[in-house]
């Protein structure tokens, strides 16, 4: 497949992200009250500049854990530490390997939302 480059018509970041849920209203409230994602009702949020990955994986990785997972959110973080110690205080399973998950890129944990969605928290590396 031939790839054209397109200098005047680029993507400049990620718009929106959208997911199907079997209660939105609980799946919104959680991912704002959590992870403090939109404010209110408000499924607008602005976020903080920084990096974004976009890294498609292979069909078969095991990485996200899920073999029947075809996606998995990343969020960036200011304070993993802190974040852990937070969702942890108020019951959030928070998985954690650090030999293994970080690397030159950054640290990374996993939790999972309310209909088992992972979601991968991230530190950029300094």
């Amino acid at each position: 497949m031939h790839v054209r480059e397109v200098n005047s018509a680029k993507v400049s970041g990620i718009g929106g992200f959208f997911i199907r849920a079997r209660n939105p209203g609980k799946m919104r409230a959680w991912y704002r009250d959590v992870l403090g994602i939109g404010r209110s009702d408000d499924v607008v949020w602005q976020q903080a500049p920084g990096p974004t990955i976009f890294a498609p994986y292979a069909e078969r990785s095991t990485y996200f854990g899920r073999q029947d997972q075809s996606f998995m959110l990343n969020f960036r973080v200011d304070n993993l530490a802190a974040m852990i110690e937070e969702l942890t205080a108020t019951g959030i399973h928070v998985e954690t390997r650090p030999g293994e998950w970080d690397n030159d890129t950054g640290r990374f944990a996993r939790i999972h939302d309310p209909e088992g969605n992972p979601i991968e928290l991230w530190e950029p590396a300094a």
